[in-house]
């Protein structure tokens, strides 16, 4: 079931699938919606209730001025109030990680597990805060169609780039319903994020790291950095994707994923 519902006044697009069974939310990244998912629920919805959100300044949802990423947990723990969901395994793609991570931090009740996929704890950079002022820049100047012919190939490795062209075209095709004054908002609130591996590193709910072998955006000397820095995580290593595993090796990460998910307390 899609919806529309308000929470901290702005309209925000939900899909909510599966009743009364345990509760998933999977949050999207930047540039995607919701629908991003649409191909991995397949491996989910008969065991788990699957939660998707626009998050704010992406899809159909609306936008606050800016996005941060405690902002944006706020408005998926309101999602998840109305919802009469108590508690949850929270997963989140690449800034939908930043996302479930400030979700995690600020409403620890909720959250039975984490998974950070494509996704760190790290603030950004210097050098990414410029990259994103970039992008700033040339939203600001209507160039929103050139942001996403530069970022959404660059999500899969180069040797899916052919195999996947439908794909990125699809995306590159929704990404197209995007506000650009929500698509700021998001990078400035990434820009703002803090770090969080001080939290990470305290946090003893079961937690798993997803990881594509051929990242553009998170190298894989980043990613086995932050696997041997939290060794209380589940790494999954996925060899043959860039940044879009659950589009470039489905099977592998669906089972890599439900093996996580069957050691989670859900309790009552």
């Amino acid at each position: 079931m899609e919806f529309f519902c308000t929470c901290s006044r702005l309209p925000i697009h939900v899909s909510d699938m599966g009743g009364e069974k345990p509760a998933v939310v999977l949050l999207h990244g930047y540039l995607e919606t919701l629908s991003v998912w649409d191909d991995f629920i397949k491996y989910l919805e008969k065991d788990f209730r699957i939660i998707r959100i626009d998050l704010p300044g992406h899809g159909l949802s609306g936008t606050a001025a800016i996005n941060s990423v405690d902002f944006s947990a706020q408005v998926v723990y309101e999602v998840l109030q109305k919802q009469q969901v108590k508690t949850c395994v929270i997963c989140g793609h690449s800034m939908g990680g930043y996302t479930a991570l400030a979700f995690a931090a600020n409403y620890p009740a909720a959250v039975r597990g984490l998974c950070l996929f494509h996704s760190t704890p790290n603030a950004d950079p210097p050098e990414k805060q410029e990259g994103r002022n970039r992008e700033i820049a040339l939203l600001r100047e209507k160039k929103l169609s050139l942001v996403i012919r530069r970022g959404v190939p660059h999500m899969f490795a180069d040797d899916n780039a052919r195999r996947f062209a439908e794909k990125i075209k699809e995306i590159s095709e929704v990404a197209e319903i995007h506000e650009p004054e929500g698509i700021i908002a998001c990078l400035e609130g990434m820009k703002r994020r803090p770090d969080r591996n001080e939290f990470l590193a305290a946090f003893r709910k079961p937690l798993l790291f997803i990881f594509g072998e051929k990242d553009r955006y998170i190298a894989l000397d980043t990613a086995q950095e932050l696997a041997a820095r939290f060794p209380q995580a589940q790494v999954l290593w996925l060899k043959n994707s860039g940044h879009n595993g659950f589009i470039e090796e489905p099977q592998a990460t669906a089972e890599g994923f439900l093996q996580f998910l069957a050691g989670v307390k859900w309790g009552k």
